[in-house]
């Protein structure tokens, strides 16, 4: 999937640049296109070279957390939950504990871990499956909850807006948050009425309750505020949390006696090594996306949008974000360097440049992961695991941009 979207994106700005050379004698577009493949290649390099330090610390700071016990503490917390949701997957059974650990991982922002992780939990799910090609009720919930993508810390996020200049990285924190909660609730009802889990079970009722409680409570608060206090008391509020689970990971992980500097250097080294390992992918994704910009394929695909939008009587803000979103299921290093870009042109603190940032912090790359999961096992009959990650996806989607509104409007 990613080889024919960085293919098709790369000859359809060369089609749209031979036309206009063609159509109207624009010459000069040849030489702004190999313009943008150097200026690509040059941004992706150095903002990759700038996340090696941010992508340090906070590696760090999760492997402390990781050695502190907080990714057992989620687990137990979720574990009585999973057993009404998978009843065909005994409490025992080790599939149990694989999908609550990889969730779990998952939410703390753990990627290095939770991919392990959930790669186990389908090879124990698919010991469980009577019919070895055909994905299993557990499987695509499993799935679904892993595309919808709840996350905590989206660190990665952070790291990037903290690159491209952001004044405060962490103010989209309680955005994301509500998009990614409203795009996995979304998933989860879509699964729970395709598969006729019951969600009004007095243990999933009080889970389901407390966490819409927190999430919905937080967006109320906020939103009665006017928009210049919502983002100054959101930004102390994020900060705050983000600090307070710091400390929290630190006195945890010195509690159980673990040796917390050379711990956190473990995982500083990761860090350098992943921020290392981006540079190819974000350069040849940026180089993608530079072709389109220059040759006038995006600004066009975005110009139709926005007649349709203003036909509508819509505020076309959110249209120079959409990039992020139409790229998002099938690619996530191209959704990622979708988001940069948008940064990029219209600012990180720009309305598009945090929208673009909580719509890549709202749900996972779909089709990657059903495709890693059930590729790994064998599976060739996904049934409505598609479908209802989509449909979470389209959720995580339109949730980012009314919350941007409300937040940021």
């Amino acid at each position: 999937m990613l080889n024919a979207l960085w293919a098709g994106m790369i000859l359809i700005a060369c089609a749209v640049a031979l036309i206009q050379a063609i159509s109207s004698g624009q010459g000069d577009i040849f030489v702004a296109l190999v313009k943008s493949l150097f200026d690509s290649a040059k941004t992706g390099f150095e903002i990759s070279l700038g996340l090696a330090g941010v992508m340090t610390l906070w590696l760090g700071i999760m492997r402390v957390a990781e050695a502190g016990g907080f990714l057992a503490l989620i687990t137990r917390g979720l574990a009585p939950l999973f057993k009404r949701l998978m009843p065909e997957v005994p409490p025992t059974h080790p599939a149990q504990g694989a999908v609550v650990m990889n969730l779990s991982a998952n939410v703390l922002g753990l990627d290095n871990a939770a991919t392990p992780l959930g790669l186990k939990a389908m090879r124990e799910l698919q010991t469980l499956n009577p019919t070895p090609a055909i994905a299993s009720n557990a499987m695509i919930l499993f799935l679904v909850l892993n595309a919808s993508s709840v996350t905590l810390l989206p660190l990665t996020i952070f790291t990037y807006r903290a690159q491209m200049g952001a004044a405060d990285p962490t103010d989209v924190f309680i955005p994301i948050l509500v998009a990614t909660y409203c795009s996995t609730l979304v998933g989860l009802i879509a699964v729970a009425i395709a598969q006729r889990i019951n969600l009004l079970h007095p243990v999933v009722l009080a889970y389901l309750a407390a966490a819409t409680a927190l999430v919905g409570g937080m967006a109320a608060y906020f939103g009665h505020l006017p928009a210049a206090e919502m983002q100054r008391q959101s930004a102390i509020f994020s900060n705050a949390l983000l600090l307070s689970l710091i400390i929290a990971f630190l006195v945890g992980a010195l509690l159980k006696r673990v040796k917390v500097f050379e711990v956190f250097i473990e995982g500083a080294k990761e860090g350098f090594q992943v921020a290392v390992n981006i540079i190819p992918y974000l350069v040849g994704m940026l180089l993608a996306i530079g072709l389109l910009r220059a040759s006038g394929a995006l600004e066009g695909l975005l110009e139709g949008i926005r007649f349709l939008v203003h036909g509508a009587g819509w505020d076309d803000r959110f249209v120079e974000a959409l990039p992020t979103a139409l790229v998002k299921p099938f690619s996530g290093s191209g959704a990622r360097a979708m988001m940069v870009e948008t940064m990029r042109v219209y600012g990180a603190d720009s309305f598009a440049g945090r929208l673009s940032a909580v719509i890549q912090g709202s749900t996972e790359t779909t089709f990657y992961v059903l495709a890693v999961y059930f590729g790994s096992v064998g599976i060739t009959r996904s049934r409505h695991a598609i479908s209802c990650a989509l449909l979470a996806d389209l959720a995580g989607m339109i949730a980012a941009v009314f919350v941007c509104y409300a937040f940021f409007g």
